[in-house]
């Protein structure tokens, strides 16, 4: 899943500290006082705990964040006396 954004995007070098917890880029602040800079790490967990990534990839126009997720991913847990 792609979604692209229609802001000024992300410099390659700043985009892996956007997932580094309570991390906002200076363009972000400027713009809303809001936010904690826990949603994009979160997402990534997320994504890696199911066997996925999350990555921001080079777009024509603002910043394309893509997510890639396998189609089955085996819960180690499933076949556990633990759950």
């Amino acid at each position: 899943m792609e979604v692209v954004d229609d802001g000024s995007g992300i410099e390659p070098d700043k985009r892996e500290l956007v997932f580094q917890r309570f991390a906002r880029l200076d363009a972000a602040r400027r713009r809303d006082a809001g936010g904690t800079g826990l949603g994009l790490p979160i997402a990534r967990q997320i994504a890696e705990a199911c066997g996925g990534t999350l990555r921001i990839e080079d777009s024509g126009r603002g910043a394309c964040f893509v997510l890639r997720l396998p189609r089955y991913h085996e819960d180690p847990l499933a076949n556990s006396d633990q759950c």
